[in-house]
């Protein structure tokens, strides 16, 4: 196949399956009870999507800052005339609301308990990712979703963005060779930071409830609203955020679940604020038939590395046919290895105001509700690329590498790197056993 007739197809292909579901057959009579856990600025997001798509009745919104539920309720306010009930415990909210569907778009520390929760109480469950802050809460959501027979998506959009899935399958027809070695990156522009002052809590912000089964740690206004990803108190940093969208695009090309061995190294060289995640990593994972590299740096900023004037993300593919670079606002690209043949490029196809696809995301967890068939992002893809990001964060902590027995879910014979597999819960909450 010539490169336009390829482009022509993927486009087709790719406009086919964004309105496909958008335009499902399969409307329901009666909206679904809708719940919202997590009201922050993504949550909200999702929750628009949710309101747009026509199906949902918003009928809770859970957050323990009133200052979020404050900005979230005008939102829904101006695109439906529902009125949600606020709550500030989420086991309050499913046992009084009783919600056929719950979005949970909490700190990512937060998302077993409320997601586990969700579930046992019937619903189905919109979680962000990366799904788990440990492995085995990871298994445990998992095992939860298939005991109760319930439908888990999880947001890992980019299985549902028309040039992802165009350049998947330029992937696996095999136009880029045999792949050998991929390597995923973010590189953003940063500095040393402040430390921030401790203060107390903001009036309206319960940070007790915040801080929830994780150690409780002083308030300070670069960890909440937006900032918690670089604390690893409540999160695993920017492979724990950004690498899950990244890695699973490598899951889904080798359609591999889990590496063999790991290595992570990085550190703090420049930051010097009240972060404690790293401000650049390296990790390495050893698959069958290939390496993947995971590297990350949030200093020295630079138009060389650019993938596209606003950023440098993605996933080199390196191929004996040439290099294929999947990224986001800049699309895919393939450079042929052969200087006589032309770069192919297919430009995104993108939902604004966020440059996403949650619309497509959301309307397949709909249809999969409605058909009982699993959804695109089923919770155990989204556990599998979750842990590949954990155990690149697991190995840095421990500063040497591991073996991963993927089956098992077990570290063999490391009795000290296997206890990181979980964490120690706070106070009344329970760490997730099912």
């Amino acid at each position: 196949m010539d490169r336009r007739s390829f482009l022509e197809k993927s486009t087709i292909a790719s406009a086919a399956f964004s309105a496909l579901p958008l335009l499902s057959a399969l409307h329901r009579a009666a909206p679904y009870r809708t719940a919202l856990i997590g009201a922050g600025w993504w949550g909200t997001n999702i929750l628009r999507c949710a309101i747009q798509a026509g199906e949902s009745k918003i009928v809770a919104l859970c957050d323990v800052d009133e200052n979020q539920l404050n900005i979230c309720e005008t939102e829904v306010a101006k695109l439906t005339s529902d009125k949600p009930k606020r709550y500030r415990d989420f086991r309050e909210m499913l046992l009084k609301e009783k919600p056929e569907i719950v979005i949970v778009a909490t700190p990512d520390h937060w998302h077993p308990l409320c997601c586990i929760a969700a579930i046992e109480s019937g619903a189905h469950v919109y979680v962000e990712k990366p799904i788990s802050h440990t492995i085995a809460e990871g298994r445990a959501m998992v095992n939860a979703t298939r005991k109760h027979g319930r439908i888990v998506q999880v947001g890992t959009h980019r299985r549902v963005s028309p040039h992802n899935i165009s350049g998947m399958e330029f992937l696996k027809s095999g136009k880029a060779g045999k792949i050998g070695m991929a390597r995923a990156f973010v590189h953003y522009a940063g500095g040393a930071g402040q430390k921030a002052v401790n203060e107390e809590p903001p009036k309206g912000l319960d940070w007790d409830f915040y801080c929830g089964p994780a150690s409780l740690v002083p308030y300070n206004k670069t960890i909440h609203p937006r900032g918690f990803r670089n604390y690893l108190n409540f999160a695993n940093g920017t492979l724990g955020d950004w690498g899950i969208h990244w890695l699973d695009q490598v899951l889904w090309w080798s359609e591999q679940k889990y590496p063999k061995k790991i290595y992570s190294t990085g550190g703090r060289a420049i930051r010097q604020d009240s972060t404690d995640a790293p401000d650049h990593q390296v990790a390495v994972y050893d698959f069958d038939g290939f390496t993947l590299e995971w590297e990350h740096r949030t200093f020295a900023g630079n138009t060389a590395e650019k993938t596209h004037p606003q950023q440098a993300v993605g996933v080199y593919f390196y191929g004996t046919e040439g290099t294929f670079h999947m990224g986001w606002l800049d699309g895919w690209t393939f450079y042929p290895s052969n200087p006589n043949k032309p770069v192919i490029h297919q430009d995104p196809q993108l939902n604004k105001p966020d440059d996403q696809n949650i619309q497509q995301l959301w309307a397949n967890f709909l249809t999969s509700i409605k058909t009982g068939t699993p959804p695109i992002c089923e919770i155990e893809i989204g556990q599998r690329s979750t842990n590949v990001a954990l155990l690149g964060m697991l190995s840095y902590k421990l500063g040497r590498s591991i073996i991963w027995d993927g089956e098992k879910e077990i570290i063999p014979g490391d009795e000290e790197a296997n206890k990181l597999l979980r964490r120690e819960y706070r106070g009344e909450w329970k760490y997730p056993e099912v």
